[in-house]
């Protein structure tokens, strides 16, 4: 099993022993290898997240600057990232996006930094991952505008409609369901991940959040992306091996892992 979106980072795992310890019990559990993102604790995130891909030959990871924290943006900031992006073990940028709900940043800077990093993006034909919450549709209309699909689009922790889903598909978008899909009140979540199609499928924790069931009110890790597999193979009638060899598939295909 692979968990394509996880934030292994030391400042939540326990320090660097935490971290090793996080991804042995992944490993324990089927899950290997791991995508870590350098996105979302502060702009230091991403190198921290490239120092666990460094130490560990099965993890990979991503580089960007989340839209919470879009008001520490600079160029020379966006510069640092491209220079942590030149190393082999980074293979996306993001997440990045748009952010309205909790709206930690200013949306106007919110939109520059997504932007920018779009850009870089595609200047250096590096798939993105992305963050959407509650924009109406506008960050679909900024990865439009800005022809972000020709190097690939991952919608990590999907929470959309079928609707939403199928046009992001339509332009060539992956969709990835965490254990949201677990909980009780997901059915929106259950149709999404009942009806994507199968080579555009992959699955996540998002760790720490978002915990599935049965491990709901623990720290998520890894290990409990199992749970969502199967959850999601039970939604589409099929078995957890067929639906893990599809995501694996999926997830290597669109993060060209090597």
């Amino acid at each position: 099993m692979i968990d394509s979106h996880c934030h292994l980072d030391p400042g939540v795992y326990g320090g660097d022993a935490g971290v090793d310890e996080t991804i042995a019990r992944a490993r324990a559990a089927g899950v290997t290898p791991i995508l870590t993102v350098g996105s979302g604790y502060g702009f230091e995130s991403a190198a921290r997240a490239l120092a666990v891909a460094r130490r560990h030959p099965d993890v990979r990871c991503s580089v960007g600057l989340h839209p919470h924290d879009a008001k520490d943006y600079t160029e020379a900031r966006l510069g640092e990232l491209l220079a942590l992006a030149d190393a082999p073990e980074v293979l996306a940028l993001g997440e990045m996006g748009l952010d309205f709900f909790y709206d930690s940043s200013p949306r106007d800077e919110q939109r520059h930094a997504f932007r920018a990093q779009l850009r870089a993006a595609k200047a250096r034909n590096l798939p993105v991952i992305i963050h959407d919450r509650e924009t109406a549709g506008e960050t679909l209309r900024v990865l439009d505008e800005e022809g972000a699909w020709t190097t690939g689009v991952l919608y990590h922790c999907y929470t959309g409609d079928v609707a939403q889903m199928e046009a992001i598909v339509e332009r060539g978008g992956y969709i990835s369901i965490p254990g949201i899909v677990t909980f009780k009140n997901a059915e929106t979540m259950r149709e999404v991940a009942a009806a994507v199609p199968e080579e555009r499928l992959l699955v996540e924790t998002d760790s720490p959040f978002l915990t599935p069931v049965p491990h709901r009110g623990r720290k998520n890790e890894p290990a409990y992306v199992a749970h969502t597999l199967a959850c999601v193979a039970g939604l589409r009638k099929t078995t957890v091996a067929a639906l893990d060899a599809t995501t694996t598939a999926n997830t290597l295909r669109f993060f060209r892992w090597r």
